[in-house]
C-alpha cells in the first residue's frame, strides 16, 4: 500500500495572517468595486485603491504580531522553565485579561519552582555537610552494586579517596557481603582503615526511580570499651560493697576473739563468747559464698536450647503447681514458640514468685481473691507473656535490673537480671511497669515466634 505524501503544514502566524486577510476580503472588494465603477478620476481610484489595500494588509500583519508575540514570550519562559533557568519573568502581566493571566501564572510557577530549587539545594548541601561530618561511613550502591555516593569516614574506611572508588564494584571494595544476609548486624572483620567489631545497617531507597542500597558501619570498639569498663566499675563496687559488709565484721570479730585467747586469765563464760563470735563469722561466710554462687550462676547462664513449645500447656503447668500464691491464668490463643522451655519456665516462676510476694493476700485490706494473673496473647507478630499484680507498684524502677539490687531481707537482687539475661539470650525482651490506673505491676515477656 503506497503511502499517502505528507501534507506541509502552514505555520500557525501565516494562518492568522490569511485569516485576516480573508476576514478583511469582503469589505476590500466591495470598496473597490464601488471605488472603480464611481465617478472618480483614474488617479484618485489608483490613490485611494492602494491607501486601502496598504490598510488592509498593515492590519492583517499587526493582528498577526499582536498573537504570534505572546505565544513566543510563553515559548521562552517555558523554554527557561525547563532549562532549569528561574528567573525569567513575563513583563506586563495583567489580570485583568487572559492573556495577561497566563502570564502571570507562569511567573507564579517560575517563583514557585524557584524557591523549591534553593531549598533543596540547601536540602542537599546540609545532607552533605552532615554525611561529611558524622563519624559513621555510609555508602550507597545502585542496583548493580556499583558505588555511587560515599562520605568521609566511608573514605577513610576504605582508605582511599572517593576519586578512586566511586563507580567500582562492591566486590571489588570487599563490601560485598554487606549487600547480603541480615540488614542489621554486628561485623567482626578487618577494612583497609581499621580492625575490629563493627554495627552494619543496611536500608532500601530510590533514587531516579531506581533501586538503592544504602549501607551504615559504625566502629563499636570504642563504645564496647567505655560500657565493658563501666560494667567492670559496675561489678566491682558492688562485690567490693558486699565483701567489706562480711569481711569487716568478720575481722572484728576474729580480733577479739584472738585477744580474748591471749589474755591469761579468762572469764567463765568465754567458750560461749567464743562460739557465739565463731557462729557469725560462720554465718558471714556463709552469706559470702551464697553471693558468690549467685554471681557465678548469672556469669555461667548456659545458650537456650530452644525447641518447638506449646505455650498454653506450659503456663497451665506453672499454675497448677504454683501453692504460695493465688494464681488466676488468663487463656490465650494456642501458640507454639522456639524456647527452651526449662529457662523460660524458669522465668515465668520467678515472675510469678515475685508478682506474689508483691500481691497483698486474699482478705486482706479489701482485697480481691486472686492477686496475680498470669496469660499469653499474641502481638505483632510475637509472643507476650504477661504477670500481673495488685500490689504497691514498682517504688524505685531505675534499679529493677541492677544486678544484686534488691529490697528482700532474703533476696540475692540477679532474679531479674537473671530473667531478663534468658529474654534477651531467645532474641526477646522484659519490661516491668506499674499499671495504669490501678495499683500494682505488670511484667511482660516478649519471645519471638
Amino acid at each position: 500500500m503506497a503511502s499517502s505524501p505528507k501534507r506541509s503544514r502552514i505555520p500557525h502566524e501565516q494562518r492568522i495572517f490569511y485569516y485576516a486577510l480573508l476576514a478583511g476580503l469582503p469589505a476590500m472588494i466591495t470598496a473597490l468595486t464601488l471605488l472603480w465603477v464611481g465617478d472618480y478620476q483614474p488617479k484618485q481610484q489608483w490613490t485611494f485603491g492602494l491607501i486601502m489595500v496598504l490598510f488592509w494588509l498593515g492590519f492583517a500583519l499587526a493582528l498577526r504580531e499582536r498573537v504570534v508575540r505572546p505565544l513566543q514570550t510563553m515559548a521562552n519562559l517555558l523554554t527557561a522553565l525547563r532549562e532549569g533557568d528561574f528567573s525569567v519573568r513575563a513583563r506586563g502581566a495583567n489580570r485583568d485579561e487572559p492573556l495577561g493571566d497566563v502570564m502571570s501564572e507562569i511567573n507564579m510557577l517560575s517563583g514557585v519552582l524557584q524557591e523549591q530549587r534553593l531549598g533543596a539545594l540547601e536540602a542537599t548541601a546540609l545532607l552533605r555537610t552532615v554525611m561529611e561530618e558524622i563519624d559513621v561511613a555510609i555508602f550507597a550502591f545502585d542496583a548493580n552494586e556499583t558505588l555511587r555516593l560515599v562520605n568521609r569516614s566511608a573514605q577513610e574506611l576504605i582508605a582511599q579517596p572517593a576519586e578512586r572508588i566511586l563507580g567500582r564494584q562492591a566486590k571489588e571494595l570487599d563490601l560485598a557481603d554487606c549487600l547480603a544476609g541480615d540488614a542489621t548486624r554486628v561485623l567482626t572483620r578487618t577494612f583497609p582503615g581499621g580492625t575490629g567489631r563493627w554495627g552494619m545497617r543496611r536500608t532500601s531507597f530510590r533514587e531516579g526511580g531506581l533501586p538503592h542500597k544504602l549501607v551504615v558501619i559504625a566502629d563499636l570498639s570504642q563504645p564496647l570499651r567505655e560500657e565493658e569498663l563501666k560494667a567492670w566499675q559496675r561489678l566491682v563496687r558492688v562485690i567490693g560493697h558486699e565483701l567489706n559488709n562480711s569481711l569487716a565484721p568478720i575481722k572484728s570479730i576474729a580480733g577479739s576473739l584472738t585477744t580474748m585467747l591471749r589474755r591469761p586469765a579468762r572469764a567463765e563464760d568465754w567458750e560461749k563468747d567464743m562460739m557465739g563470735g565463731l557462729e557469725i563469722i560462720e554465718t558471714r561466710a556463709e552469706g559470702l559464698n551464697k553471693f558468690m554462687q549467685s554471681y557465678a550462676r548469672l556469669a555461667k547462664l548456659p545458650a537456650p536450647n530452644k525447641q518447638a513449645c506449646e505455650i498454653g500447656p506450659l503456663l497451665r503447668r506453672i499454675v497448677s503447681l504454683e501453692t504460695r500464691t493465688a494464681v488466676q491464668l488468663v487463656e490465650g490463643p494456642e501458640l507454639t514458640a522456639q524456647v527452651d522451655a526449662a529457662q523460660l519456665e524458669q522465668v515465668v516462676i520467678n515472675l510469678v514468685k515475685n508478682a506474689g510476694e508483691a500481691a497483698p493476700e486474699a482478705g486482706q485490706s479489701g482485697a480481691p481473691t486472686c492477686c496475680v494473673r498470669v496469660g499469653w496473647r499474641r502481638s505483632a507478630g510475637a509472643l507476650e507473656i504477661f504477670v500481673e499484680d495488685d500490689g504497691p507498684g514498682i517504688a524505685n524502677p531505675q534499679n529493677l535490673f541492677v544486678p544484686f539490687f534488691t529490697t528482700k531481707p532474703s533476696g540475692s537482687g540477679i532474679g531479674l537480671v537473671l530473667c531478663r539475661q534468658i529474654a534477651e539470650n531467645h532474641g526477646g525482651s522484659l519490661t516491668l511497669e506499674n499499671r495504669e490506673g490501678t495499683s500494682g505491676c505488670i511484667a511482660c515477656l516478649r519471645l519471638p515466634l
